[in-house]
């Protein structure tokens, strides 16, 4: 069985939490600490939420400014339309900021958001009964 952890650096782990909180998200206690928390977002697929100083212990080099670029897209599938407009509504309200337009292309539709770091977020569902 295969899992994968993404792993994201987090200015404020608190306030990081609470965002992701406000989507739904919830976390495994056995793998959050001060400095790290790991979010589930289904079995076998998780993000670690790394402060700046605990995110460094693993990389070379610097933590890539979020504001200049961007470093990664990560993208969750959805259930529905209706799921896709519930989560960017919620990260809106919740800090996040809206970062492209509704894709909108008939059977595959999604929206985009950037959380409190900078980080962007797909959220895409795709009507497979079209797409055959």
């Amino acid at each position: 069985m295969r899992m994968i952890f993404v792993n994201l650096p987090v200015k404020d782990l608190v306030k990081s939490k609470e965002f992701f909180s406000a989507l739904g998200f919830s976390y495994n206690p056995n793998f959050t600490t001060d400095d790290a928390a790991c979010m589930i977002v289904e079995e076998n697929i998780y993000v670690m939420l790394l402060t700046h100083g605990h995110f460094r212990q693993f990389i070379e080099g610097d933590i890539a400014d979020t504001t200049k670029g961007k470093e990664v897209l990560t993208c969750l599938s959805a259930g529905s339309r209706d799921e896709v407009d519930d989560y960017l509504k919620k990260a809106l309200a919740a800090g996040g900021k809206p970062w492209k337009p509704i894709l909108d292309m008939g059977p595959m539709y999604g929206c985009s958001f950037q959380d409190l770091d900078g980080h962007v977020w797909e959220i895409m569902y795709m009507d497979m009964s079209a797409a055959g």
